[in-house]
């Protein structure tokens, strides 16, 4: 079903706005009762007609002399109430009062009605300028060749159609400037007011937007340190059970303790900024784990990993996260997904306008899955620096994990809330 708009929307948004009051009394007013309003006018026009227009002579010799006198205060009547609709259908009483002032021709003392008036200015209010514009000049095209017709005809005077042609012109061209100027007055405080209601939808797009990105970020590094700690936990935990040799068995006990440990402090210091400002928690996050603290991990979990670094590792800070975090999640996949590998190669390779990051493994078996949070993670790491990341098998076993990032100028630099988690 479809919800129309109602005033208290409107008046809840303008709240929102905080629109200031309307200036006048009786402005206010008449936008709030636009029918009495519109009444309103109908009884002015009316009776500035009565006063204007001579209707109480019917000339003998014009045909029509067998019409009745009440059909021209009947016809004045009824191209007044078009004013009704004004708002609406504005060009319907513009073309009733061009209309009324040619069949008003046919009197001895024409006059001018006023309707004109309202109706060119409620076109240029509710219409258009251009359109104002227009109806002006046809209408007074219109008119004033019916005059100079019917003059040359010698139904009307010479000063009938000459105040006829008058009233039109005057009447029309008062109605159109003022009607202009208030209604681009109308059409610039509407847009502004339309703009102003925008901006504000967009302030709420954007403030769920920066809610979304905060919510991936957080949930990506707690799935990197949880993950990763939690591994080699339980790589730690299950040598110090199954070795018979109680000095392993304290060792990788103590090396469990100390991932954990790293663990922690590394989840405290994410997490602090969720906490207030004058929380005595650091806002900034620890430095990523080094590529060779998480080879090194994995080393003392049992695993066969090796490193190999070609080059300087002198990057901006939004790269070292990025390749820390990589090593860290390929290591980490490699120690759950393979198991029994020989070997987990890691190798970095800087070069003045990229890092390439390789991670390989031979101990797959089986299908392997590439659509979890961590696939997820590393491809946003990635296109975080403006590179990309391939993770796929590599034949007979094999598996790499190969990933690209720009360095230097070319790097794109994180916003401040990334920096800041």
């Amino acid at each position: 079903m479809k919800r129309t708009r109602s005033r208290s929307d409107s008046i809840r948004e303008d709240e929102e706005l905080r629109l200031p009051r309307a200036p006048g009394l009786f402005r206010r007013f008449w936008a709030r009762h636009p029918v009495f309003a519109d009444v309103v006018i109908v009884g002015i026009c009316l009776l500035l007609s009565s006063t204007t227009v001579g209707i109480t002579e019917i000339p003998q010799e014009l045909p029509a002399s067998d019409v009745p006198p009440f059909i021209f205060p009947v016809l004045m009547v009824a191209a007044s109430l078009t004013l009704l609709v004004r708002r609406r259908h504005p060009l319907v009483p513009f073309v009733a009062g061009c209309m009324l002032a040619m069949v008003l021709m046919l009197l001895p003392s024409p006059g001018g009605p006023p309707l004109p008036l309202f109706a060119c200015y409620a076109l240029a209010v509710y219409g258009s300028t251009r359109a104002a514009w227009t109806a002006f000049a046809i209408g007074t095209t219109t008119v004033t060749a019916t005059a100079l017709l019917l003059m040359g005809l010698n139904l009307i005077t010479l000063q009938g159609g000459i105040d006829s042609m008058l009233s039109i012109v005057v009447f029309g061209l008062i109605g159109t400037l003022i009607g202009v100027n208030v209604g681009e007055r109308k059409r610039y405080l509407t847009a502004l007011i339309d703009r102003s209601r925008q901006l504000l939808v967009e302030r709420d797009q954007q403030a769920r937007l920066a809610a979304a990105a905060e919510r991936a970020r957080i949930a990506r590094e707690m799935h990197d340190i949880v993950s990763h700690s939690l591994t080699v936990i339980v790589a730690l935990s299950e040598g110090a059970v199954s070795t018979p040799d109680h000095t392993q068995a304290r060792m990788a006990a103590a090396s469990a303790a100390q991932t954990a440990r790293g663990a922690l402090t590394e989840m405290r210091s994410m997490l602090g900024v969720l906490r207030d400002v004058d929380s005595p928690a650091p806002l900034a996050p620890l430095e990523p784990t080094p590529p060779h603290d998480t080879v090194a991990a994995a080393q003392r979990a049992g695993f066969p990993a090796t490193l190999t670094v070609i080059g300087s590792a002198e990057v901006c800070p939004a790269v070292a996260h990025a390749v820390g975090r990589i090593v860290q999640e390929g290591v980490t996949n490699a120690m759950r997904h393979a198991p029994t590998a020989t070997a987990i190669a890691v190798r970095v390779d800087y070069t003045p306008e990229t890092v390439t990051i390789e991670i390989a493994n031979d101990g797959v078996s089986g299908p392997v899955g590439n659509d979890g949070f961590g696939a997820r993670g590393l491809a946003e790491r990635a296109a975080h620096v403006g590179g990309h990341v391939r993770s796929e098998a590599d034949g007979g076993g094999r598996w790499l994990l190969r990933a690209e990032l720009p360095t230097g100028d070319i790097a794109r630099q994180p916003d401040a809330t990334e920096e800041s988690g």
